[in-house]
Parts: structure tokens; sequence; C-alpha cells
């Protein structure tokens, strides 16, 4: 079964809790928090502090993904009673085995993300207990870009491959994701859907959901 996970970068931040208990009432099934810190990616969004307020506010669980630099640092900051979730990226983190197991030895759940432009290569000796692969489906830093048409391809071959190693972590995509383009991405194997701007923009959010969740079946 997947998983619709809209991401809160498109939300309205004057009414963050609102637009988290708006989403739990459409028929969203976790909350993707996307971490910016200015240097990993061009932007910045929100620290620890903000996931703090929200945690107990909602029966959703948290994925957040940390797109930033010297994530072991700041990760057992993120950990809160709705954390279930935590992705960094491939990219960022010197000591990938090192990461994931303080991520795991806090009780949450390791994730990996990966930028549209890195291989799959780069997971070749990934930690066996990462539990979400990440796909970018478009370069990270900001909330409402074009799709990257080579994702779905991307997606598939990530499944390939978790078939072939017998691994069970969830594959996620995200980045302009739309009712255009989720079946194509259900197909190819993701079960996890972090729909941002084209959720936030509809004019009935629970129709949108409804919707997704019958092209995907999540």
């Amino acid at each position: 079964m997947g998983i619709i996970a809209p991401s809160i970068l498109s939300a309205d931040f004057s009414v963050l809790g609102k637009e988290i208990s708006r989403l739990e009432e459409a028929g969203a099934q976790m909350v993707h928090i996307d971490v910016m810190d200015g240097h990993f990616v061009p932007n910045l969004s929100y620290g620890p502090v903000v996931v703090q307020s929200l945690a107990g506010k909602t029966a959703l669980p948290f994925d957040i993904h940390l797109m930033i630099e010297d994530a072991d640092k700041y990760i057992p900051a993120f950990i809160t009673e709705n954390t279930a979730y935590i992705t960094v990226h491939q990219e960022a983190c010197v000591h990938l085995d090192r990461t994931v197991g303080l991520i795991k030895a806090l009780g949450a759940k390791p994730g990996v993300a990966l930028n549209p432009a890195t291989s799959l290569a780069t997971l070749d000796f990934m930690p066996e207990d990462v539990e979400l692969v990440l796909i970018m489906s478009v370069n990270p830093g900001f909330g409402g870009q074009t799709f990257i048409n080579a994702s779905v391809d991307k997606v598939r071959a990530l499944a390939g491959l978790r078939a072939a190693r017998g691994l069970s972590f969830r594959i996620a995509v995200d980045g302009g994701i739309s009712l255009g383009n989720a079946k194509a991405l259900a197909e190819a194997g993701a079960d996890v859907f972090v729909a941002g701007a084209a959720l936030f923009e509809a004019s009935d959010m629970k129709a949108w959901i409804d919707s997704f969740r019958g092209l995907t079946g999540a």
C-alpha cells in the first residue's frame, strides 16, 4: 500500500498547524518536512524548533527530509513523538553508514535521498537497514518545480535493485508530483509520493488526494 506524504513546503507558513490539520482531514498519511540550510541547497526553510512545535498536534507521522550539511549534528533535535523517518542526502553525508546508524539508534527509520543527477550506483554499498530511498524528481531547494521525466526510469531501476537484493525499503519520489505522473510512478515502483504545490493549489484537497489514490493505490 502506498503513502501520500504532502510536503508542507507549499503550505501557508503563517497557519502551519491548521494546514497540517487540513491535510489530515483530507486523507494524507504522512507529513513530509523539508529542512533546508542555505548551503547544501540554495534556500532556507525551517529548523527543529518549528518541527518540535508541530509534534503532538497531529496523528500523522513525520518524514523529516534533511537537505543540510553536517546532518549528524542536528538529527537528535528532529526526533519527536511524530518522527517516523529521517531522510538524509547521500551527497551530503561523508559517512553514510554512521549517519544511518545514528538515526536508527535514536528510534527513527533511516532514509537516504538522491539528487536527480546522482547515480543509483552510489547505493551499491548502502547500509541494508535503510528503510526508505527518496528519488528527487526536481533539483532540491524550492517547491513548485517541473517534474524531471527521467525520474520515472530511475524509480524503475531502483525497484529492480530492491528486488535483486531482496530488500524491502520504501521508494519515495519528491518534486513536481501531480495527477499527470502519479500512475507512471506507481507502476515504476514508487510507494511514497511527496506532493506539494499541486496538492496545496487544488481547490478541493480531499478530492485531489482521492483522485491520486485512485491512480496509484496509495
